[in-house]
C-alpha cells in the first residue's frame, strides 16, 4: 500500500502499529460508538488499511506490533478470512460499517469492546488468548462463532445483540460446537433479542448469564442442548422471554436460576430433559409461565419452591437425591398432579425417597398414599372398590391407626348390643357363662376363638349384627394384612 495515499487518521494508525502504541480518536473517555456513522474523516479508517497492517504491516526492531485503536469509524469490510495475525487486535469503541469477517482466522487476542457492528463472522476462529466483546452493540447480527477455539475466556458483559424484530429461528449469537478453555461471561445486563445458540459447546470454566435479558417471545431464547461446562452455569436474576433448552447438557457444577424470571406462555419455558448437573437452583424465582420439562434429568439437589412451578410440568424419569426447601408433602403433591403425562409412578417414588432421606417418614407415607389413590383413578371402575375399601380402612397400610379405630368402634358396638340383649344358648346347661366382650371378639377375629360364638345363637336383628361383625372382621383382617404387606415391601 502506498503510504502517501493514507489519510491523516490512517497515518496515525499506521505509524503507531509497529510499536503497539494506542491511537485514541475519542473526544471524551466514555464516548459511545452509537453515532459512529456520522463521524468525519478525522476519525475514519478504511478496512483495507487495517488488513494490510495486520497481514504485512511495518515492523520495528525490538517491538511487538499491536493494533490498538479507539473511537474510529471503520469503512469497508475488514476481511481477515483464513488470516494468521501475529499481534493482538484491539478495536475499542469503534464503529464498523460492514460485517467483520474472521472466518477460519488465527489470532493472538481480539478485543472489540463497546464497538458497534452489523455482524461478526468468526466461524472456525482460533484465538490463542481471550476474546472480549463487552458492551458491544451488534445489530442486526449475528455473531457467528460456531466451531471456534478460544484458549482464554469469552466476554459479552453488557453487550446488546439483535433487535426486537429479529427472526425467531435465526441466532443472534451462535456458539455451537465452540470450545472455550476458560470462562464464558454474558452478564451485567447482557441483552439478546433473538436466539442464543450454545448447542454442543464445551466451556472448561464457568458460564455466567447473571442479570442477562434473553428475549425471543414464542421461540427459543437459549438453545444449550448437549452443552458441556466444567463448573457452573450461573443465570441468577435472568429474564427470559422464550424457551430455555438444556436438553442433554452436562454440567460438572450446578445450573443456577436463582431469582430468575422465565416466561413462554403457551409453550415450554424451561426444558432440562436429560440434564446432568450437581444441582438445579430455582429458589426465589418468579412463578414460571409456560411448561417445565425435567424428564430424565439427573440431579444431586433440586431446589425449587412449590409456588415456582407452572401449571404444566413433565417429570417422568427425573432423579434427584435431595429436594429443597423442605415443604409439607401436600404442597409437593399438588405439583405432581399437574404432570401432563397424567399419573407418573416414578415421580412419586422420587419424592418419597427424598422425604425419607430428610428423615421425614410421615411425609414419605403421605406421598405413597397419594400415589396409590392417583393410581386407583386410572383403573377401570370395576377394579376400584377394593382400593376404596383399603383406603377407607387402613389407608393402604400407611394409616394403620384407622384399623384400630374401626375395630374399636365395632368392638364397642357389639359388646354394648350383646351386653343388653344376651343371645340364647344352643345347649342349655352346657353353654359357658355368656360374656358379651369375648363373644364380640369371637365374631370379629376370624382366627382366635374364645368358645363363645359356638355356644350362643342370636336372633332377629342381633343375628344380622353377628353376620355383619363376622364379614367386617374378615374384611378388616384381609385388608390390614394386604396393606401392611404393601407398606413393608415399600420399605
Amino acid at each position: 500500500m502506498d503510504v502517501s495515499e493514507l489519510t491523516e487518521a490512517e497515518r496515525r494508525v499506521w505509524e503507531a502499529y509497529p510499536s503497539g502504541r494506542t491511537v485514541d480518536f475519542r473526544e471524551r473517555r466514555r464516548e459511545p460508538a452509537d453515532d459512529g456513522a456520522n463521524w468525519g474523516p478525522e476519525r475514519t479508517v478504511r478496512a483495507e488499511v487495517l488488513r494490510t497492517l495486520l497481514l504485512d504491516g511495518p515492523r520495528a526492531a525490538g517491538e511487538i506490533p499491536y493494533l490498538h485503536v479507539r473511537g474510529a469509524r471503520i469503512t469497508g469490510k475488514l476481511d481477515l478470512q483464513y488470516a494468521e495475525v501475529a499481534g493482538p487486535i484491539h478495536l475499542w469503541s469503534c464503529y464498523f460499517d460492514e460485517e467483520l469477517n474472521l472466518y477460519g482466522a488465527q489470532l493472538r487476542q481480539l478485543n472489540l469492546g463497546y464497538s458497534v457492528l452489523p455482524g461478526v463472522n468468526a466461524i472456525a476462529l482460533r484465538v490463542d488468548g481471550s476474546v472480549r466483546m463487552s458492551g458491544c452493540r451488534v445489530t442486526p447480527g449475528p455473531i457467528r462463532l460456531g466451531g471456534a477455539r478460544i484458549t482464554g475466556a469469552l466476554f459479552f458483559e453488557s453487550a446488546h445483540l439483535g433487535a426486537p424484530d429479529s427472526p425467531l429461528d435465526e441466532p443472534v449469537l451462535a456458539l455451537n460446537r465452540a470450545t472455550i478453555d476458560d470462562d464464558l461471561r454474558a452478564d451485567e445486563g447482557f441483552t439478546a433479542h433473538g436466539l442464543v445458540r450454545l448447542s454442543g459447546a464445551v466451556v472448561a470454566g464457568n458460564i455466567t448469564f447473571d442479570d442477562a435479558v434473553l428475549s425471543n417471545p414464542g421461540g427459543t431464547a437459549l438453545h444449550a442442548s448437549n452443552l458441556s461446562a466444567g463448573t457452573d452455569f450461573n443465570a441468577m436474576r435472568l429474564t427470559a422471554h422464550g424457551r430455555l433448552n438444556f436438553l442433554g447438557a452436562r454440567l460438572t457444577g450446578r445450573l443456577n436460576l436463582e431469582a430468575a424470571r422465565l416466561a413462554n406462555p403457551g409453550g415450554t419455558a424451561l426444558r432440562v430433559s436429560g440434564l446432568a448437573a450437581s444441582a438445579l437452583y430455582l429458589d426465589g424465582a418468579r412463578p414460571i409461565q409456560g411448561t417445565v420439562t425435567l424428564r430424565s434429568g439427573q440431579l444431586e439437589y433440586l431446589h425449587i419452591a412449590p409456588e415456582t412451578w407452572p401449571d404444566e410440568v413433565r417429570l417422568d424419569g427425573l432423579t434427584y437425591t435431595r429436594l429443597g426447601p423442605h415443604e409439607p408433602a401436600e404442597r409437593r403433591l399438588e405439583v405432581l398432579s399437574r404432570d401432563t403425562d397424567g399419573y407418573v409412578s416414578f415421580a412419586y417414588e422420587q419424592l418419597t425417597a427424598a422425604y425419607r432421606r430428610m428423615g421425614d417418614d410421615a411425609s414419605a407415607r403421605t406421598v405413597q398414599l397419594a400415589k396409590l389413590r392417583r393410581h386407583r383413578s386410572t383403573l377401570p371402575r370395576y377394579a376400584r372398590p377394593w382400593g376404596y375399601l383399603q383406603d377407607a380402612t387402613v389407608g393402604y397400610g400407611f394409616r394403620p391407626t384407622r384399623a384400630a379405630i374401626w375395630l374399636l368402634s365395632l368392638f364397642l358396638t357389639g359388646s354394648l348390643a350383646y351386653g343388653l340383649h344376651h343371645p340364647h344358648p344352643l345347649k342349655a346347661g352346657e353353654a359357658p357363662d355368656f360374656n358379651p366382650v369375648f363373644y364380640t371378639l369371637d365374631l370379629l377375629l376370624p382366627i382366635i376363638s374364645f368358645g363363645q360364638e359356638e355356644a350362643f345363637a342370636p336372633k332377629g336383628a342381633y343375628q344380622w349384627l353377628s353376620y355383619a361383625l363376622i364379614v367386617t372382621g374378615w374384611t378388616l383382617a384381609t385388608t390390614i394384612a394386604a396393606g401392611i404387606t404393601r407398606a413393608i415391601n415399600r420399605q
